[in-house]
């Protein structure tokens, strides 16, 4: 069974200005890799499940959402993306009627991203342990690893960006896999290798540009990347 973590605790350690400082050790008991892993457009293609729960919110309250352009973007936290189409004042309530609606709506479209299961057995084939740590709201991160069966020994939601890297920290993470340029800001806080995949917005270059260590086409080339890294 996976183990959850509602929110972390230790403080994010510090440093020089954008200097990467180094990485917690290993959890006690840990013999191979930690390696963290966002959820949205890196384990996972949350595109159809979440255009679909905008589209019921949009046409519940009436304000017309481009929900292409939404899917286009995905890895801010939810209010970040409802900001820029309803006023901050009725926000709060949005995010709360799209979370009830996200269960019902969103997680049977959504889809494994290709690699995905065996990026995460790959960690395990090394004796690690793997993490997700995602800005998705926790409870929902869940749902989705557990409809499409992809394990992981921990999961942390509710974090972006630098307040990523408190989770990562806090497990002893050597290494955060992500999508996005918030991914590679999380990594960097942490003090963990940066590994991007190229499976969401952002561009390769965009992911060297903002600090990755590492670009892959995608989590298929996970397993060999870890194999090399590990060794």
């Amino acid at each position: 069974m996976p183990e959850y973590l509602t929110s972390p605790s230790a403080p994010a350690a510090s440093g020089p200005a954008g200097a990467a400082v180094p990485a917690a050790r290993p959890s006690p008991g840990a013999c191979g890799p930690v390696v963290g892993f966002d959820l949205d457009m890196t384990l996972i293609d949350s595109r159809p499940g979440i255009g679909a729960a905008y589209r019921v919110l949009a046409a519940e309250t009436g304000v017309p959402i481009d929900v292409d352009l939404v899917v286009s973007r995905l890895g801010p936290p939810l209010e970040t993306e409802l900001a820029a189409w309803y006023p901050a004042d009725q926000v709060p309530d949005v995010a709360a009627r799209y979370r009830e609606l996200y269960p019902g709506t969103a997680i049977t479209p959504s889809l494994a991203l290709p690699g995905a299961a065996e990026a995460l057995e790959a960690v395990r084939a090394h004796g690690g342990r793997s993490l997700v740590v995602t800005a998705k709201y926790e409870e929902h991160a869940r749902l989705h690893l557990d409809h499409l069966g992809l394990r992981a020994d921990l999961v942390v939601g509710g974090l972006w960006a630098e307040a990523k890297g408190v989770a990562l920290r806090e497990q002893g993470a050597s290494v955060y896999v992500g999508d996005h340029l918030g991914d590679v800001r999380g990594a960097r806080a942490a003090g963990a290798f940066s590994v991007a995949v190229a499976t969401g917005g952002c561009t390769p270059a965009e992911l060297r540009d903002a600090g990755a260590d590492v670009v892959l086409a995608g989590l298929a080339e996970f397993p060999a990347w870890l194999t090399e890294f590990a060794g």
